[in-house]
């Protein structure tokens, strides 16, 4: 028996453009959020009270605020428009875009393949992740490490900001931490190295905990893909107010 033809693109009659068209939308949100941020190249550093924006962490070239820089100058002063944050956005971007959960979610939502379940993509083929650019995917778990680094190096400038007592800004850079350290460790590589290749789980109960627990958190992925993503830049705008002097820091303890 053949396949019948149909010629509608889908039988569906829910709303299924809904999801993706909401992803792409606050993707490019985001997206333009951030590309302003990075090339505005100012407001990312409250001195009076040792707040340093993650977009700008860690500032290492000679442009940078003195105080902002927590582990020195060793690069040069970038040419041009170039600020201090694209040393560090390709690492950030690496492994967001390469996530499991991105790539879902751009796939869907800017690529159309597919834009949804039981929905024809508009493409005549699909070669997979196997050829250029889609190859550079399985590079993920090395940006799993370069991302855990950065997080570090938040987690460093949070607790650098506590040495001049506790504002609202302290709190948000604390949840900010919490919130990326989740969706760090909820990585698929994060979990693969706690509890993979492993044939007996019961020989290595530490490893078997470890990975039980990342399950957990993997579970959860997607959502903290998005409060991750969504809170990075709202601790970047509660930064940048504060040193504009747009806003003033509500502090509980001076």
């Amino acid at each position: 028996m053949s396949r019948a033809e149909i010629a509608a693109r889908t039988l569906r009659t829910d709303r299924w453009w809904l999801p993706p068209l909401t992803t792409f939308v606050g993707l490019l949100l985001i997206s333009i959020y951030a590309a302003f941020r990075t090339f505005q190249g100012d407001f990312y550093w409250v001195d009076q009270y040792h707040y340093l924006t993650p977009m700008y962490s860690p500032c290492l070239s000679q442009e940078c605020l003195p105080a902002a820089a927590h582990f020195g100058t060793p690069l040069p002063e970038l040419p041009g428009f170039l600020t201090p944050p694209v040393i560090i956005l390709p690492f950030l971007l690496g492994f967001r875009v390469t996530c499991y959960y991105y790539r879902k979610a751009y796939y869907r939502a800017a690529w159309m393949s597919p834009p949804a379940c039981a929905v024809a993509e508009p493409h005549v083929k699909y070669t997979g992740e196997t050829k250029f650019p889609l190859i550079a995917q399985n590079l993920h778990r090395y940006f799993f490490y370069a991302a855990s680094l950065l997080l570090l190096i938040n987690i460093y400038d949070a607790i650098v900001a506590f040495g001049t007592g506790v504002g609202l800004g302290n709190i948000v850079l604390l949840a900010n931490v919490t919130l990326l350290g989740a969706y760090t460790l909820s990585c698929h590589s994060c979990r693969h190295i706690a509890g993979g290749r492993l044939k007996h789980f019961s020989k290595h109960p530490v490893r078997y905990w470890m990975w039980t627990q990342i399950s957990k958190l993997n579970n959860k992925h997607m959502q903290l893909a998005w409060a991750s993503l969504i809170f990075v830049c709202l601790t970047d705008l509660y930064v940048a107010l504060v040193a504009s002097g747009t806003i003033s820091d509500l502090r509980f303890i001076n």
